[in-house]
């Protein structure tokens, strides 16, 4: 399988990357704010067991020293964590590592890294969160793309199922999705919409 597979939900809670593990997604981010240290290790620990004997994957976002620790294998920095992140100490832990990315300069600073896969964001309006950037549109990911090369282009923000055969066609190796599955009426059968859409793109 790819990585990140073609459909990559991010969600906040172990319940999430529980429910989507059931429903046979490949790639999970857990993204949880604001825990400390322990509670982060606990959480990653708890990620991971739940996810045991399926085939999801899961991406550990910002709480790289509880990845580390924890053993998982895939990890997801935003800038600012990434500024404050060990990165010899990521890969020597063998982590795969995604970074986001809104402009140009977070672009470079991100291949500096040499990351697994970049994302860029958000493509669309977002509710979930005030965001600094204004929407990058569609033209974004075929430029970004032709940019980044073999790498990995992950797009998000505000991305629907409605949107995504567009997304892909411009050059989204992969499409992360927040709240057309989280605050979807009934996100399993979203979900499954999504795989099935992946599976015949």
């Amino acid at each position: 399988m790819p990585y990140p597979d073609r459909f990559y939900p991010v969600v906040d809670s172990v319940a999430w990357v529980a429910r989507l593990a059931l429903l046979g997604v490949g790639t999970i981010q857990l993204r949880a704010k604001n825990l400390n240290d322990a509670d982060a290790l606990q959480t990653v620990k708890d990620a991971l067991d739940v996810i045991h004997g399926t085939d999801a994957k899961l991406v550990v976002n910002d709480y790289w020293r509880a990845a580390i620790e924890a053993g998982a294998k895939h990890l997801h920095l935003g800038q600012e964590d990434l500024a404050d992140a060990d990165l010899p100490a990521i890969r020597a832990a063998g982590l795969t590592l995604g970074i986001s990315t809104h402009d140009d300069a977070e672009l470079a600073t991100a291949l500096a890294a040499e990351p697994d896969y970049v994302a860029l964001g958000p493509i669309f309006p977002t509710t979930l969160k005030s965001m600094r950037f204004a929407p990058q549109g569609i033209a974004k990911i075929t430029e970004w793309k032709r940019r980044v090369g073999d790498i990995p282009l992950v797009a998000i923000g505000g991305i629907k199922l409605e949107q995504a055969g567009g997304i892909y066609a411009a050059g989204a190796d992969s499409i992360a999705v927040v709240s057309d599955v989280t605050q979807n009426a009934d996100p399993d059968a979203r979900v499954r919409a999504w795989l099935g859409l992946k599976e015949a793109a």
